[in-house]
């Protein structure tokens, strides 16, 4: 199964299990350009203000980016360059990681779910669990002889970011600042290494499909040379163009889920290109397995029901996960109007026809 990597060869033509229905395609020539996009500066004195910027972020987007974080400029080209490095090394190395089971802690994989999928997305990646770090560092890769010196230490640095951020979340919804951090429970970190080659087509194409993210905050680095991150707002794709040593913020369907549907677990894509190979490194922050996503009665105390019935994170992730990416958002399995009504309207993704 290791010979499915993308990253093992040179792709002159695009195999057919990688093209899209026409009405499932990018649409490149309408994606607007990066505008208006939040930037919020973490060095900024005024705490109120980082506050009062996130609240609109967070309502309004569904994502953000970070500047002045604290994350060593350094230590952020390393990552890119051993994610790099990772991804070139010979196809007998890597297909000692290779598995299609999403259910392993540490795999290199392909596309999304390749058992179910109909249709591939051009990408593979390196999926880690990163925490508690002594527990998973022994089984990461060793090659390149680096790897899980730097990566250890930046998965340290961005959980602290991480939690930061959970904090500051937590305040501009009116909560203590320990409220997310703890409802969340002994958060889980997993880590993407994505990979998308120069595609031939990438009209035809994904590296990944419409999608949200399961679980409560995702911390992304992007390649700062090659754009190809875009988010849905307003009925259009808009593309996020990296910024230096900046990370993207995805509110994640937890906190959606947690802030009652006042903030936004955004949709977004990932395209590919056909001059330029790109990567990016997601970090995941994802709830205790066992606790129980319901939101806080202060949120529901002015009359506002509930939106979602209670779950547990275990549930919803298992949910997630026995579904092709580009479905229906996950969320709207749990709703309450879907306890009383199951035949309730759902909401597919953007890139598919209502």
């Amino acid at each position: 199964m290791a010979d499915m990597l993308l990253s093992t060869g040179v792709h002159d033509t695009i195999p057919s299990n990688y093209v899209r229905p026409e009405n499932e395609r990018p649409h490149l020539d309408h994606v607007i350009a990066d505008a208006n996009i939040p930037v919020v500066d973490f060095g900024a004195s005024d705490k109120s203000q980082i506050i009062s910027q996130i609240e609109k972020a967070c309502r309004l987007y569904g994502f953000f980016q970070v500047v002045n974080h604290g994350i060593d400029a350094q230590l952020i080209k390393k990552v890119l360059a051993i994610t790099l490095e990772f991804f070139r090394l010979p196809p007998e190395e890597k297909a000692k990681l290779y598995s299609d089971d999403p259910a392993k802690k540490i795999r290199l994989s392909t596309s999304f779910n390749v058992r179910k999928e109909t249709v591939h997305n051009w990408r593979d990646y390196l999926r880690l669990h990163c925490y508690p770090l002594e527990e998973f560092v022994p089984d990461w890769p060793s090659n390149p002889s680096s790897f899980k010196d730097v990566f250890g230490s930046y998965c340290k640095q961005v959980r602290q970011l991480g939690l930061r951020i959970l904090g500051i979340i937590s305040l501009s919804l009116g909560l203590e600042e320990e409220y997310l951090v703890r409802v969340l429970g002994e958060q889980e970190q997993h880590m993407a290494m994505n990979y998308y080659p120069k595609c031939p087509e990438p009209e035809l194409t994904y590296g990944l499909p419409a999608h949200t993210d399961p679980n409560a905050l995702t911390i992304l680095l992007q390649d700062p040379h090659v754009s190809g991150l875009q988010v849905h707002k307003d009925g259009k794709w808009i593309a996020v163009d990296p910024k230096p040593n900046a990370f993207v913020i995805n509110i994640g369907d937890q906190l959606q889920a947690l802030s009652n549907g006042r903030y936004k677990s955004v949709w977004h894509r990932a395209v590919v290109n056909s001059n330029k190979e790109r990567m990016s490194v997601a970090s995941f922050l994802c709830p205790c397995n066992s606790v129980l996503i319901s939101p806080p009665e202060k949120l529901i105390a002015d009359g506002s029901p509930a939106v979602y019935r209670s779950y547990t994170y275990d549930e919803y992730y298992k949910k997630f996960w026995s579904r092709n990416l580009d479905q229906e958002h996950c969320l709207e399995l749990f709703k309450r109007d879907r306890e009383t009504c199951p035949d309730a309207p759902t909401f597919p993704c953007p890139d598919t026809p209502a």
